[in-house]
C-alpha cells in the first residue's frame, strides 16, 4: 500500500493549529458551517506561519458558491470540502476558480456510487463519510467493504471513525483511488481541539505503515 495522504479536520485554536501544522500533515480542515459543534466561529483566522507544504482547507454545507469564494479568499485557502446538496454546476464553478474541490457523500448500505457519475471532471476528490445524523462529524466507521462497488476513477478521501485504535485495519485496504485519510474527533481532547500526540502517532502510522502498538 502506497503512502497515503493526512487531512487533519476540525481544528479553530490558532496554538492548536500551529501544533498540529508543525507535523506536515498533507491538508488541515476548518469548519465553516455553524450546525458544527466544531464551527471556527465569526473571529476565526488561520495563522500566517503554517508550513507551506499544508493545505488548509474549507469545510461547507450548502454554502452559496459566492459565500465560499469570499471565505476561500479571506482565509486564503487551497481547497474546499462540501459536505451538503451542492450541485456538479457548484463544484465546477469553485474548481474553475483554483480551489481544490472535495465534495463529501455520507455512505450506508443502500448507498449508489454510480450516482457520482456526474461529479466527475468537476471535483478533484470525492470523500467518504459514515451516513449518521449529523453533516460528518458522526465519529464511526461505515463497512469499508462498500466500498468495493465504487469503480470511477476519482480518488477519494475516506473519513469517518479514524483514530489510532483502528490504524491496523485501515492500513489494510487496498483500494487504488484511495488517497488519503480524513481523522478528526479520533484523535481530540474536546471538540475542536487535537491531541498533538494522538496526531503525530497516526500520521506516522499513515506514513510509515508502522504496526499499530496495543
Amino acid at each position: 500500500m502506497s503512502s497515503l495522504k493526512v487531512k487533519v479536520c476540525g481544528l479553530r485554536d490558532a496554538e492548536n493549529i500551529r501544533s498540529v501544522a508543525a507535523l506536515e500533515p498533507d491538508y488541515l480542515g476548518f469548519i465553516f458551517y455553524e450546525g458544527s459543534p466544531r464551527y471556527v466561529g465569526k473571529s476565526f483566522f488561520i495563522p500566517d506561519d503554517l508550513p507551506s507544504t499544508v493545505k488548509s482547507v474549507g469545510v461547507f454545507v450548502n454554502e452559496s458558491a459566492q459565500s465560499i469564494q469570499r471565505l476561500a479568499s479571506l482565509h486564503a485557502l487551497h481547497a474546499v470540502q462540501l459536505h451538503g446538496n451542492e450541485s456538479v454546476e457548484q463544484c465546477l464553478l469553485l474548481k474553475s476558480s483554483g480551489l481544490e474541490v472535495i465534495k463529501a457523500f455520507a455512505v450506508d448500505n443502500d448507498f449508489d456510487f454510480s450516482s457520482l457519475k456526474p461529479y466527475q471532471g468537476s471535483v478533484d476528490y470525492f470523500l467518504f463519510d459514515t451516513r449518521g445524523k449529523n453533516y460528518g462529524g458522526n465519529g464511526m466507521p461505515f463497512n469499508w467493504e462498500l466500498l468495493n462497488r465504487y469503480d470511477l476513477n476519482v480518488p477519494f478521501f475516506l473519513s469517518g471513525g479514524l483514530s489510532n485504535q483502528n490504524m491496523q485495519e485501515v492500513l489494510k485496504l487496498s483500494y487504488k483511488n484511495l488517497v488519503a485519510l480524513d481523522v478528526n474527533s479520533g484523535v481530540e481532547t474536546a471538540p475542536g481541539v487535537k491531541d498533538v500526540q494522538q496526531v503525530e502517532q497516526f500520521i506516522l502510522y499513515t506514513r510509515n505503515q508502522l504496526g499499530v502498538q496495543k
